[in-house]
């Protein structure tokens, strides 16, 4: 099994296909190692590629004019990212930055697409994963919109406990990334933490947190809709 046939077989939204499709998308591969720090498309850039994470972690964002980041998704291994302006042939909507040192798969546009016409289970796929990031966003720009720090920062540790399945979590990110990611600064994030510590909900050392009372955790992240 080549590296690019391996790689992909790893990568969600090829899950299932047969190793006849897989390896007709191996024609169309490139594997690409980047340096934490580096960027790999800029909002406003044409949509000319679409990446897949192999190993490490990923951060799509965007920024506005203050120079303030919202970060939209953070990516590790075996999902992609920027299907969609691919799909359409138009600029990215958003920028991308490795979080560590990490392996992607990387496929251009028109080769995919070739690829998409001669399998349409493999379209079927891509549809889905779509839909399902679509039903992200909408939850992410809700709690963005109507929560509170306290209850979003509930929602992110509850969502973490079920990736890790374990009361003891690792934080997945950096404390600012994380403060970008839920659309605050560190500052406030931090105060966010100390609250859900002194209601006694959680226990934090460092990136460590302990969940303590998982069921007040999830009223809180409950809060507001």
């Amino acid at each position: 099994m080549t590296r690019e046939l391996k790689a992909l077989a790893g990568i969600k939204l090829f899950e299932g296909l047969p190793k006849a499709q897989l390896e007709s998308l191996v024609e169309i591969t490139l594997l690409k190692q980047v340096k934490v720090g580096e960027t790999l498309f800029e909002a406003g850039q044409p949509g000319t590629h679409f990446y897949a994470v192999v190993s490490g972690k990923v951060r799509v964002y965007r920024s506005a004019p203050s120079g303030k980041e919202q970060i939209l998704n953070v990516f590790g291994a075996g999902e992609s990212f920027a299907e969609v302006p691919v799909f359409e042939g138009k600029t990215y909507p958003a920028s991308a930055q490795a979080l560590e040192d990490s392996v992607l798969v990387s496929i251009a546009r028109k080769g995919f697409v070739d690829v998409l016409r001669r399998e349409p289970e493999l379209a079927l796929g891509v549809m889905a994963l779509l839909s399902g990031r679509l039903r992200a966003f909408v939850t992410q720009i809700a709690q963005l919109s109507l929560k509170e720090v306290p209850e979003r920062l509930a929602g992110y540790l509850l969502l973490l406990r079920a990736a890790q399945n374990t009361d003891a979590l690792t934080l997945d990110l950096p404390k600012g990334q994380i403060a970008a990611y839920l659309g605050t600064i560190p500052e406030t994030l931090s105060r966010a933490l100390k609250k859900l510590t002194d209601q006694g909900l959680i226990e934090t050392s460092g990136n460590r947190v302990r969940v303590i009372d998982a069921e007040a955790l999830a009223h809180l992240a409950e809060a507001g809709r």
